[in-house]
């Protein structure tokens, strides 16, 4: 016999966690749907979702498309300047996006870089 608590795990809350996504979230206030926000409209712990997707293909199924509508409004948003850049960059790279920026220093037609020094002597007495 397994001790701890009964699972609050039913599919009422599947419903109402399909529901957090279809437009819950919004009435909720929420820009985008997120993890944190389905934990909170579920009164569960962030942990027990992450388990739950583990031990529920169909729970996993809800949370993947929770994270593809995020990224979609991300995108849009950050698109349309509707959204605070610096955090739709932050929220992104748990979409996979990062910001690289590559510097190439070089010389002329992509040559070696030339230094030239020059010694003067001055004429100190």
């Amino acid at each position: 016999m397994a001790g701890g608590r009964p699972s609050k795990y039913t599919p009422e809350l599947l419903d109402k966690a399909n529901a957090y996504l279809e437009e819950v979230y919004i009435d909720r206030g929420d820009v985008v749907p997120s993890i944190a926000g389905l934990a909170r409209y579920l009164d569960v712990s962030r942990e027990t979702l992450r388990l739950w997707q583990h031990e529920h293909e169909e729970f996993f199924a809800i949370c993947k498309r929770l994270m593809a509508e995020q990224e979609r409004l991300l995108l849009a948003g950050a698109l349309t300047n509707e959204f605070n850049s610096a955090i739709s960059r932050l929220m992104l790279t748990k979409h996979g996006y990062s910001e690289k920026q590559e510097l190439e220093h070089s010389g002329k037609d992509g040559g070696p870089i030339e230094v030239r020094v020059n010694l003067v002597r001055s004429n100190q007495s």
